[in-house]
């Protein structure tokens, strides 16, 4: 046994070249049980709503300099994470669509990486259609509640606009594709075909 815990050495790696067919094979495999996992246990539909989000900067802050600017993009772009995340709008959706909040707070929706612009609301579910619910209602939510905020002056800048662009008939695909399912049994055999090599298949 005193192999197994030696240093890695140069015969190693000639007798993992060696190998390429069984590397190969262990690939074409590790693909197929990937794309199998993939029709018998299929990740959830992801579906995506988009509102825009105005900070109007030029009007909001026109005599100052650049770190100040990027300074109150900052504090408003938190503000409105924090109101996407809100237990009111939470508790909205988990009214309007019969879903726990705490399901939705467990990474059934997900809101991409925020700025100025387009931002995009996703909802993950097993149905599709159930899926675009999600996903519009979550922006349409999000909408009302940042210019009520607006309009109230609690707490945004009064010069935020927001609009909801896509709300209906939104894009709908699976959360990973096909292909990540082949490439992750591909690379997951073949490790696992280096480590037989190395580990159980003995020198002679």
């Amino acid at each position: 046994m005193t192999w197994f815990f030696s240093p890695p050495s140069l015969d190693d790696l000639i007798r993992l070249l060696k190998a390429w067919r069984f590397w190969s094979l262990g690939a074409l495999i590790g693909a197929l049980i990937g794309t199998a996992l993939y029709y018998v246990a299929p990740p959830p539909y992801r579906a995506r709503a988009t509102v825009l989000v105005d900070f109007n900067l030029e009007e909001a802050w026109p005599q100052e300099t650049d770190r100040q600017q990027f300074f109150y993009l900052e504090r408003e772009t938190r503000k409105l994470e924090e109101i996407a995340g809100s237990d009111d709008v939470m508790q909205m959706i988990s009214s309007g669509l019969t879903i726990p909040v705490e399901e939705l707070r467990a990474g059934k929706l997900k809101l991409s990486q925020p700025a100025e612009a387009g931002w995009h609301f996703y909802a993950e579910d097993k149905s599709p259609e159930r899926a675009q619910e999600l996903a519009s209602a979550w922006a349409l939510i999000f909408t009302e509640k940042v210019k009520e905020n607006v309009a109230n002056s609690s707490g945004l800048n009064s010069f935020i606009q927001v609009n909801a662009l896509q709300t209906e008939n939104l894009p709908v695909e699976r959360s990973v594709s096909i292909s990540e399912y082949l490439f992750a049994g591909a690379i997951s055999f073949l490790f696992l075909s280096s480590l037989f090599i190395l580990f159980f298949h003995k020198p002679q």
